[in-house]
């Protein structure tokens, strides 16, 4: 192929663009550059784009924060920047994207919705700082809000980073299939643990049915100790 060839190929439609709304971009540097997603990225099944919030600011300091009506400690990030950035950045599709604030307080994000999530051609991420975001944001855009988990972080970016990996591993030609359907709450369950070389180490021997070719007994196996880690780990998911 010759170098005009190769400057002719187009990359496909992405099956889902990401649009990450911050005030520190650079944090997702290296974790969008590495394993997984780089290559997703590479592969052009996702896009993503990282959109400095203080670029839609007026002021010479760049300001996106301000302090709360009500009083209170800390700052609150201002709406006017994140507003004007997701509708200048969406365009039109804002109305068909999902445009979701990354909070504390939002519904819980599990695998069931990383699945959802897998279907919509571009989701929007607004990454909260500080105290919050100014709620008129969630109104005026209409806004999701999710969360990760039941503990405060310091900022959105890390649940966006959350987000964008669980739902990209799950899409098609990203990694096998048959890895997917195994995993811990696919079926309900915690996964299986698993073992590879060597075959000894320090006193603990990897059990005999994974080395005994039996793959209806292996696969028994496998069921009994999902249920074993579930009710150690996540009794709440038998109920």
């Amino acid at each position: 192929m010759t170098e005009s060839e190769t400057e002719s190929v187009e990359m496909p439609e992405p099956v889902i663009k990401f649009d990450i709304f911050s005030l520190f971009p650079l944090m997702f540097d290296s974790p969008l550059a590495e394993s997984i997603l780089k290559r997703a990225k590479d592969r052009g099944i996702i896009q993503i784009a990282i959109h400095d919030l203080r670029d839609w600011t007026y002021d010479k300091h760049r300001t996106a924060d301000d302090t709360p009506y009500g009083g209170g400690a800390g700052m609150v990030m201002k709406a006017p920047p994140i507003i004007e950035a997701v509708e200048a950045v969406l365009g039109e599709e804002l109305t068909t994207a999902r445009v979701i604030i990354l909070s504390a307080g939002g519904r819980s994000f599990t695998q069931a919705e990383a699945s959802e999530f897998a279907s919509t051609p571009r989701i929007a991420l607004i990454c909260g700082h500080y105290e919050g975001i100014d709620d008129r944001v969630r109104l005026i855009l209409n806004c999701e809000e999710w969360s990760i988990g039941d503990f405060v972080l310091t900022g959105g970016e890390l649940p966006a980073m959350v987000i964008i990996d669980a739902v990209t591993r799950i899409l098609p030609g990203v990694i096998d299939a048959a890895s997917i359907g195994e995993e811990s709450f696919e079926d309900g369950l915690v996964e299986y643990p698993h073992f590879t070389r060597p075959l000894e180490f320090r006193g603990h021997v990897v059990p005999d049915i994974l080395r005994s070719g039996h793959h209806a007994n292996i696969q028994k196996w496998r069921r009994d100790q999902s249920l074993l880690n579930t009710r150690r780990n996540r009794p709440e998911l038998l109920d």
